[in-house]
């Protein structure tokens, strides 16, 4: 299991890239604006539902990845750092700045569903699996997989509660967010400089997962 001081750090960061407004923040503030606060909840449990498959993926893929070769591990690495990086400037560059569409109404199947494919191909969570978190895995202190599960547990809880409450402030704000463009230009900046310094974290920190 790793250290406290380690899964401290590791939700810390989590937190950092959780609380930028990706692909599953706008499914979940579309929904919550669109069609209140319970669409907005049942939206967060499919997103969430979808972060288990990253969990595992992770758990059976950096594992493999790692037996495999430490040379193709850093490689995924820096491939994940860049795209992180790319991300964030393409936030800070970005022309757009709108948090939500108005969409079709939907069943609370429909939003569970759609949350769950949402989040299943969202970039954001796969680089981060990638990428980020096996930085905070080291083999001596047991099972790589082990704790890419713990620290994936660790990632819903924290993601529940975050997208849980962006479900709630937009449902209480609905009416500001549908027309406010300067708040989501703020959260477009905001965004770039995380996606920017989490990719640079990826890029520059030792690989733990390799140490014997």
């Amino acid at each position: 299991m790793p250290p406290v001081t380690t899964l401290l750090v590791f939700a810390a960061a989590t937190l950092a890239l959780l609380l930028v407004p990706g692909p599953a923040v706008v499914y979940i503030v579309t929904r919550s604006v669109s069609q209140g606060r319970a669409a907005g909840l049942v939206s967060v449990a499919g997103i969430h539902a979808g972060s288990v498959v990253h969990v595992a993926a992770a758990a059976l893929g950096v594992s493999a990845l790692l037996a495999a070769s430490a040379t193709a591990f850093t490689v995924v690495k820096y491939l994940g750092a860049a795209y992180l990086v790319y991300l964030g400037l393409r936030k800070l560059f970005s022309r757009e700045a709108r948090l939500t569409t108005e969409v079709t109404p939907a069943s609370p199947t429909r939003l569970f569903s759609e949350g769950f494919v949402v989040n299943v191909l969202n970039p954001k969570t796969a680089i981060f699996f990638l990428a980020f978190l096996p930085q905070f895995t080291d083999p001596a202190a047991g099972p790589v997989a082990a704790q890419v599960l713990l620290l994936g547990l660790l990632w819903i809880i924290l993601g529940i509660a975050s997208d849980g409450g962006y479900a709630l402030i937009a449902a209480a704000l609905a009416g500001r967010l549908r027309r406010s463009r300067a708040a989501a230009r703020r959260l477009d900046v905001v965004s770039g400089l995380v996606y920017i310094g989490l990719g640079a974290t990826a890029a520059l920190a030792g690989n733990t997962t390799t140490k014997a």
